[in-house]
């Protein structure tokens, strides 16, 4: 079949795989975005950027992450093991732009490894031939420990989450499942491994189980804050860190993002409305015209592939419970000093302009948490505050990286 693709989804596909790349230092350090395309409308502009095949695949055991988590996180119930196998078949899944509907658009180029499993360039992902989404890219650090995915939280496992993404008419524009598996039937040697995998030929749970599992094993933890707070280790964080999470308890954060005894999740995996929803619908819709996508080129976007913002009601979308309007899950803090942006829209780009935001009590309305309220912070308390929360980086995010470039990626065939 021929597919036909726009030059404004070629462009941001290949944006969106060229961006995301090693910045020049020490070898290990691979997460961070890769161009900050600081003086794009310059004409001797230069990228900071390095050609993706630079980055080498290293091999990680995401199944030992699973059976042992690290330092700071419980022990995984799983309804059925993974293997070595299956994760690796999910983790080429993960990277192959034919589940998408027009064979431009794969899981990774809104997951990237190498910017925290979520997409720091855009505030919200662009979709199949760049439509909107929404919603910011969550970043998958641990998902395997949530109880409820999405931010209006419409699904409880990975298996099912899986195809949201691919049969959403704005991100991967599959029109059915049958498409979807009937393409991946068709393509190399997809059925013999599935076969030799599950036992079975690729089918709408077959699929959902390889993705999942991969997913399962992005396994992050032991972080500073962990060693300092679980093992003991006194000098493991800086006395700011330690002034920022005394502050950090005492102005109630945790009581959304929880500590447990010998654990930390950073989540209640509960809905809350801080009053950014409610600000937004209360503005009303916005139409952005024109888009900077290299330096000094500057195109018009059509409107079917850049609509006004919708106005989103979180939980209310999946419940239809009025007192659910404007509700998001809580996201966990874990690894968040390396997966901006922030919000459920992506509209907070940094720590600081969290922190102001809730030093400032949201967006007081009558549907507002309650424990969201002015915290009165002083400079030197947001500064401490940012300083804890840059602890909760795990020891192995530069691995779960690499060993996510051991999939091939490239042209389909």
């Amino acid at each position: 079949m021929e597919r036909v693709t726009r030059p404004l989804s070629r462009l941001l596909g290949l944006l969106c795989l060229l961006l995301p790349i090693l910045l020049p230092g020490a070898e290990h350090e691979r997460i961070g975005q890769g161009d900050p395309r600081v003086g794009y409308d310059s004409s001797d502009y230069t990228t900071d950027s390095r050609q993706i095949t630079g980055l080498s695949g290293r091999a990680a055991d995401l199944v030992a992450l699973v059976d042992r988590p690290p330092l700071g996180l419980p022990p995984l119930a799983l309804a059925r093991p993974i293997t070595v196998d299956s994760v690796s078949l999910g983790r080429r899944l993960f990277f192959d732009r034919r589940l998408s509907f027009n064979g431009t658009l794969s899981c990774a180029m809104c997951h990237i490894p190498e910017q925290g499993f979520t997409q720091h360039e855009l505030t919200t992902p662009a979709g199949i031939e760049g439509r909107v989404v929404k919603r910011n890219a969550p970043a998958l650090y641990n998902v395997a420990y949530r109880k409820i995915l999405f931010f209006d939280g419409r699904e409880d496992t990975l298996e099912q989450q899986v195809w949201s993404p691919l049969l959403a008419v704005n991100e991967m524009g599959n029109p059915s499942i049958g498409v979807v598996l009937r393409r991946l039937n068709e393509t190399t040697d997809y059925e013999a491994t599935f076969i030799d995998v599950f036992g079975t030929g690729i089918n709408v749970l077959t699929l959902g189980m390889a993705l999942a599992d991969y997913q399962r094993g992005l396994i992050s933890a032991d972080s500073p804050f962990d060693r300092w707070y679980f093992s003991g280790m006194s000098d493991a964080v800086s006395d700011s860190a330690k002034r920022g999470f005394e502050l950090f308890v005492d102005k109630d954060c945790s009581a959304c993002h929880q500590l447990e005894n010998g654990f930390a999740h950073f989540t209640d995996d509960d809905f809350h409305d801080t009053g950014l929803g409610f600000d937004v619908a209360m503005k009303g819709p916005q139409q952005t015209t024109r888009m900077q996508i290299a330096p000094g080129v500057i195109i018009d976007i059509e409107s079917d592939a850049l609509p006004p913002n919708p106005n989103d009601l979180g939980r209310y979308e999946i419940t239809g419970k009025p007192e659910d309007r404007w509700k998001f899950r809580t996201p966990s803090l874990r690894n968040v000093a390396i997966t901006a942006p922030y919000m459920h829209d992506g509209s907070l780009a940094r720590l600081r302009d969290v922190l102001d935001f809730y030093n400032a009590g949201g967006v007081p309305h009558d549907e507002q948490d309650e424990r969201v309220r002015p915290l009165g912070l002083t400079e030197r308390q947001i500064e401490d505050i940012i300083a804890f929360l840059e602890t909760l980086t795990g020891s192995n995010v530069d691995a779960l990286a690499a060993d996510a470039r051991l999939a091939p990626i490239g042209d389909v065939d």
